[in-house]
């Protein structure tokens, strides 16, 4: 078979055909699929969201009760239940929690990269669409959050969706369809995490283009013009799609005879949207926080174009190009959105990866080929790589400080840094300053891949208690019950036995109260609790307490219930939850209480 000589591949770069763009195209696709859903299968679910999600789906296939989401027998009105559905239908697909958990957010960011390729293909040609995907697959946070099972990759993909919908119409309309398919995937996105309303970010500078006389006099592109009747459209297929879960739910919950899913009701309609970003009560932190500690590292290695990006993007709003000013003020607008409220995670960011990515489209193949650009990836990498090397080869000698970090969380990953290091050393001999983004990009494929195998072998273990929930179920015997005051879902979730809680929401000393009454109405239940809470009761027998060992940086203890004496015991300190539980007794029920 004849090789592609040096002038075919140029032509193809400079504009493929569409039999060689189909090609390619299959080739992103399976690069995307292998790279975002490598490692599938090789993990449990790891703190601090994952466990909880995937308890979730699993009640729901327990129980059956797939409207409202339980965790640990408790009703939980954190989220809307659309990634728990995903989650639930592909644990039940593959038959496995650990083979299913990850596929949802997987195949979210496979979508989330055909959206932004076939978008650039339509705005900028065949050779930035296929550049754009290959784009989006270098930023650091979408690729990890693609591997893992959050609910905010989800998100981001109703979000692109959205946006694909609506600069379909905007730019390349007018796409009335496809208008609506994005206020559609606005409603998905809000019945998956309240704020799925972001692409209407987009509108501010849409409507000025579009009634600005010297916007239309001077733009080189048409842009649709927004009516009131396109808006009212739109409205309505949000509010429908938002309705289609939302509706039932409030039947449900108003005319129910179970009074705790009226708060649920409450709870999830009122104070996890409005309140929580206007009075939220965690991850509370300064308005720059997004500025300082997020986008530096989520938006890597996108962020070294900066210094050419920011100048291109302004001679490129003084000619009215629509195409760069819709995503660029849609990132504004978000990132000032989530910096006005107190509570801030990293995650709220992601939806803004792949606008960047649309705003940076026409100029990647300009800016591959800025010098000091590449002197740049090279820089990044060698700062990367040189901290894992030195890291790797200073916890193999021992470094104390290192040390203390490996054995506090029962990991050793000297080796693995040690060659991802040497890798990225490698890659600079062969690249040079020259080739700087090509090597940072290569480290970047590696890195991947290695954290998704041999990354996940050793941290396995360690964050994810299968192994000591299997030696509990050994010590205590199958059918045992077991207390878990102020638990972690992680834990919950890798149970063997059937298993009680005593609330999220109950304060830790009146969970142990709860736990020491229950513990004295049978000498064959048990208590299983961080040994940094349970040692502060005196009425706990220490010389029959059964060490754990560490997990997940603390200690643990196996308590019988003869260990504990008759003291501090209140069955009213806190509510009784039983976690449903696959392990039933000869007659088909589950054990008695």
């Amino acid at each position: 078979m004849r090789q592609p000589t040096r002038q075919t591949m140029r032509r193809f770069w400079t504009d493929p055909s569409q039999a060689q763009y189909r090609r390619a195209w299959l080739l992103l696709l399976l690069f995307t699929i292998v790279l975002l859903g490598i490692g599938i299968g090789l993990r449990d679910p790891w703190p601090a969201d994952e466990p909880r999600f995937a308890l979730n789906a699993l009640e729901m296939l327990r129980t059956g009760q797939f409207w409202f989401p339980h965790r640990g027998g408790e009703l939980y009105p954190d989220k809307p239940p659309v990634f728990m559905w995903a989650s639930a239908f592909s644990i039940w697909l593959t038959g496995s929690v650990r083979w299913g958990f990850l596929i949802p957010t997987a195949l979210a960011g496979v979508g989330t990269v055909l959206l932004i390729v076939d978008l650039c293909r339509r705005l900028y040609g065949r050779r930035i669409a296929l550049m754009s995907g290959l784009a989006l697959l270098t930023a650091f946070q979408f690729v990890l959050q693609a591997k893992t099972a959050q609910i905010d990759m989800m998100l981001t993909f109703c979000t692109t969706l959205a946006t694909y919908g609506l600069l379909r119409h905007a730019l390349l309309g007018p796409a009335k369809g496809w208008w609506l398919v994005g206020w559609a995937a606005m409603g998905l996105g809000i019945i998956t995490k309240g704020v799925g309303i972001l692409p209407l970010t987009l509108l501010p500078a849409w409507l000025w283009m579009g009634y600005s006389r010297d916007f239309r006099k001077n733009a080189r592109g048409q842009i649709t013009r927004l009516t009131l009747k396109d808006a009212f459209q739109g409205i309505v297929v949000m509010l429908l799609c938002v309705a289609a879960w939302a509706v039932p739910m409030i039947i449900m919950a108003t005319w129910g005879d179970d009074p705790s899913l009226a708060a649920y009701r409450d709870n999830i309609l009122f104070k996890q949207t409005g309140q929580r970003y206007s009075e939220s009560w965690a991850h509370l932190e300064p308005w720059y926080y997004y500025l300082v500690n997020v986008l530096p590292w989520a938006w890597i290695p996108l962020i070294l174009a900066f210094p050419w990006a920011v100048p291109a993007w302004w001679r490129r709003l003084r000619r009215n190009d629509p195409r760069i000013l819709l995503p660029l003020s849609s990132i504004i607008l978000i990132v000032i959105f989530f910096s006005l409220s107190p509570g801030k995670r990293g995650v709220y960011m992601l939806p803004t990866v792949p606008l960047l990515v649309l705003a940076l489209a026409p100029l990647i193949p300009g800016l591959i080929r800025k010098r000091r650009l590449h002197w740049l990836g090279f820089g990044l990498l060698a700062l990367l790589g040189g901290i894992l090397l030195l890291a790797g080869i200073l916890g193999a000698v021992g470094l104390p400080a290192l040390a203390q970090v490996a054995e506090r969380h029962a990991v050793s990953p000297w080796a693995w840094w040690i060659v991802i290091g040497v890798i990225g050393m490698g890659l600079l001999v062969w690249a040079r300053p020259r080739r700087g983004l090509w090597a940072l990009t290569s480290w970047l494929v590696v890195f991947w891949i290695s954290w998704s195998t041999w990354g996940y072998a050793l941290q396995d273990p360690a964050r994810s208690p299968r192994d000591m929930m299997t030696k509990v179920e050994t010590i205590t015997g199958a059918g045992a019950w077991l207390a878990m005051p102020d638990y972690d879902e992680e834990f919950l979730l890798q149970s063997r036995q059937p298993s009680i809680q005593f609330g999220d929401r109950t304060p830790a000393r009146a969970q142990f109260q709860r736990a020491f009454a229950w513990l004295q109405q049978d000498d064959g239940r048990w208590m299983f609790a961080m040994k940094r809470q349970a040692e502060d009761y005196a009425c706990i027998d220490h010389d029959r307490v059964i060490e754990m060992g560490i997990q997940n940086g603390d200690d643990w203890w196996l308590i019988p219930a003869p260990a504990v004496k008759p003291c501090q015991g209140d069955e009213d300190a806190a509510p009784l939850f039983v976690a449903p539980t696959t392990l039933p007794d000869a007659s088909g029920s589950s054990p008695e209480l």
